[in-house]
């Protein structure tokens, strides 16, 4: 069915559950305001300016808070219809609850999407670790998602966030970009400016394959950062060594079969004994990392849910939404993202620049 179709329908679906308990006034400029939403909606999404791309991104934001709140309220309804006296009291109570508060829920939202990401500090305990490796730290960005509303500035705010954490080193664990390089090289270019002792390693994500990967991967190697496709490097720290590796997206063979994601041999030839960590984009990576001997994943991907109610979904498709868990033997860790896809929203699920500190156990 036709896109358009699908969201007048949701959007007349909201009108006739809030606007009809209203008075008249408040049921046709509610009607106006649904209207010019859904007209605005899908227009521009992932092209134009950042006003043209932003606009459509902030009103599906807000339908989507409607939407679900208005659900929700229909389901609470429901026990109110058998057991309170004054059924519609209730009824137009809820409308005008519903009414008020998805545009604050939005506000907020959007507050919180759009703020520069704050740094979360993760330890990560690790049995038999080098004396020379305790307290290496690694600053990890993830989803970045350069695009249609992230730009320059915001980039820009970050890379200056990541350089004053004085990290041992850089990972981006994937979704860097929505589009092309023709598109948002100015954009991405401040990533070329991020500082620390050892560099930053990237590995692709599954929008790099979106937006053209192998574009990508030269731009990103243009910039000064190491693209580890599916290989390792091993770095000498303090008199210790790590081998940090990185594997192409989980699902990079859908569009070049050269790029199928490949834990084990990323950290063939690595010496043995020393630490291992893999960046992978996706936590479906984990179960093969953990097969082939890694102590810790970096991940990103989830976006933690990015905002509720669809933080519940993400286990449908991975085994983990966001934060420090364990497989076997490795720990992973999953980002909740730095930037934010679609709806520049972030409602319990904030983004985050992750200092990565390992201690011996």
């Amino acid at each position: 069915m036709n896109l358009v179709l699908v969201l007048g329908t949701l959007f007349l679906y909201i009108g006739v559950r809030l606007l009809a308990p209203l008075p008249l006034p408040a049921q046709v400029a509610g009607a106006a305001a649904l209207l010019a939403c859904w007209v605005v909606m899908p227009k521009g999404f992932g092209r134009g300016s950042r006003f043209g791309a932003m606009l459509p991104w902030v009103t599906a934001g807000l339908f989507s808070s409607l939407l679900v709140l208005t659900a929700s309220r229909d389901v609470l309804l429901i026990p109110v219809a058998i057991w309170a006296d004054d059924y519609r009291a209730w009824v137009r109570m809820s409308a005008v609850f519903v009414l008020g508060l998805a545009p604050l829920v939005t506000a907020l939202s959007f507050f919180l999407a759009r703020r520069t990401a704050p740094v979360v500090t993760v330890e990560i305990p690790v049995a038999d670790l080098a004396p020379g490796l305790h307290g290496f730290t690694i600053a990890q960005i993830s989803d970045l998602h350069v695009g249609p509303t992230i730009r320059r500035e915001y980039v820009e705010r970050v890379v200056a966030r990541v350089n004053g954490m004085g990290a041992d080193m850089v990972a981006i664990t994937g979704d860097i970009v929505d589009g092309s390089v023709a598109e948002l090289t100015s954009h991405t270019e401040p990533l070329g400016d991020l500082t620390s002792r050892h560099g930053t390693y990237v590995v692709t994500g599954n929008h790099e394959y979106y937006s053209g990967a192998h574009s990508w991967i030269v731009e990103l190697r243009r910039l000064g950062a190491r693209v580890l496709m599916n290989e390792h490097v091993v770095l000498e720290h303090e008199g210790a060594h790590i081998a940090i590796a990185g594997v192409t997206d989980y699902g990079a063979h859908y569009f070049d079969q050269s790029h199928r994601s490949d834990p084990r041999g990323a950290v063939a030839g690595a010496p043995q004994g020393v630490m291992k960590i893999l960046l992978a984009h996706q936590p479906r990576s984990g179960a093969r990392a953990a097969e082939a001997g890694y102590h810790l994943q970096l991940s990103g991907h989830t976006h933690g849910g990015q905002f509720w109610p669809w933080n519940f979904f993400v286990r449908l498709q991975q085994p983990f939404t966001a934060g420090l868990e364990r497989i076997g033997q490795m720990w992973i860790y999953i980002s909740r993202g730095t930037g934010y896809w679609g709806p520049p929203q972030r409602f319990g699920a904030p983004s985050e620049i992750t200092r990565i500190r390992l201690v011996k156990a």
